[in-house]
C-alpha cells in the first residue's frame, strides 16, 4: 500500500442516484482484488508529497478495472467531478475477499446500503460462469440496478426481508457475501444471522461475510478505530478487512 496520484478521466452517469468515475490510476491500484478500496482526497495541482496525510479521506471501492490503468468507482450522482480532477489515493486497503475453490452459486445481500462494495467480484465471477444473485434490503432497495450485467439476478426484498424464491436462493448459495450500511451495523448483521438460522439448521464458518465499510480514518492500522472484535481475536478493518466470518462476529 502507498500514496500514488489518479486523475478523472472521464464522468458517466449510470442511473438518477449514480455517476461512474474513470479514474487514470498507478499499475498497482488497477490490479485491485474484490475487497480491496482505497482512501481518496481531491487535490490541487501544486499537490506535493510531502504533504502526505492519510487522515480525512473518503473511502472508495472500485465497481469495475476496464484496463491496465483504469479503475471504475460509483458516486453519488449528487456529488460533482470534473475530468482532469486530480486525486491522490491510499491503496489498495484490505484484504480481497475468499472465495470457496468450488463455487457455482454466490448470494449478495445490500442492507441499508448501496452494493458498491461488493460490484468488483461480479466480472470475475462471471466470466467463470458462477451464477450471482443480488439481493436489496432496506434503504438498499432504491438503488437502480439496470446499469449491472444482465446475468445478474437481482431481487428486491419485501418490508418483512423476504423476497421470491427466497427458500431457494438461501439453499443453492454456496458462499454469501452481506453488506450494511454504516450506524447499526451490529444489529443489521444480527437481522440477517436470524433471517438464515431461520431457514438453515447450522451455519457453517466461512459461508456468510459479513463486509464493513466504515469510513478509515487512517488505513495503515495505526490508529485502530476500525477495531473489530471477533471470537478469541481483534481485528482491523482496514488491514484484515472488509470481511469476516459472521460466525465469528458477535452478532446473536
Amino acid at each position: 500500500m502507498r500514496e500514488t496520484q489518479a486523475y478523472i478521466e472521464r464522468v458517466t452517469r449510470v442511473n438518477r442516484q449514480h455517476q461512474r468515475l474513470a479514474l487514470a490510476v498507478d499499475r498497482s491500484l488497477a490490479s485491485m482484488r474484490a475487497g480491496q478500496s482505497m482512501l481518496v482526497r481531491l487535490i490541487d495541482k501544486d499537490y506535493e508529497v510531502e504533504h502526505w496525510d492519510p487522515y480525512l479521506r473518503e473511502h472508495w471501492f472500485p465497481v469495475e478495472i476496464q484496463a491496465s490503468n483504469i479503475v471504475m468507482v460509483e458516486r453519488p450522482a449528487r456529488m460533482r467531478y470534473l475530468p482532469g480532477q486530480l486525486l491522490s489515493v491510499i491503496g489498495p486497503i484490505g484484504q480481497p475477499f475468499r472465495f470457496r475453490q468450488k463455487l457455482r452459486n454466490v448470494l449478495l445481500i445490500a442492507y441499508d446500503t448501496t452494493p458498491a462494495a461488493l460490484l468488483l467480484m461480479l466480472q470475475p465471477l462471471l466470466a467463470k460462469r458462477v451464477s450471482v444473485t443480488l439481493v436489496l434490503i432496506g434503504s438498499a432497495r432504491q438503488y437502480e440496478s439496470s446499469h449491472l450485467p444482465e446475468e445478474v439476478e437481482v431481487f428486491k426484498a419485501n418490508d418483512d426481508m423476504t423476497w421470491p424464491d427466497m427458500v431457494m436462493t438461501l439453499g443453492w448459495a454456496d458462499q454469501v457475501f452481506v453488506l450494511v450500511g454504516q450506524g447499526n451495523e451490529q444489529g443489521s448483521f444480527s437481522d440477517i444471522m436470524r433471517l438464515m438460522r431461520e431457514r438453515h439448521n447450522e451455519i457453517p464458518a466461512n459461508y456468510v461475510f459479513g463486509v464493513v465499510q466504515r469510513d478509515l480514518p487512517c488505513g495503515v492500522g495505526a490508529c485502530h478505530a476500525c477495531a473489530m472484535r471477533l471470537r478469541g481475536a481483534r481485528k482491523l478493518q482496514c488491514l484484515d478487512g472488509p470481511a469476516f466470518d459472521l460466525t465469528d462476529m458477535q452478532v446473536n
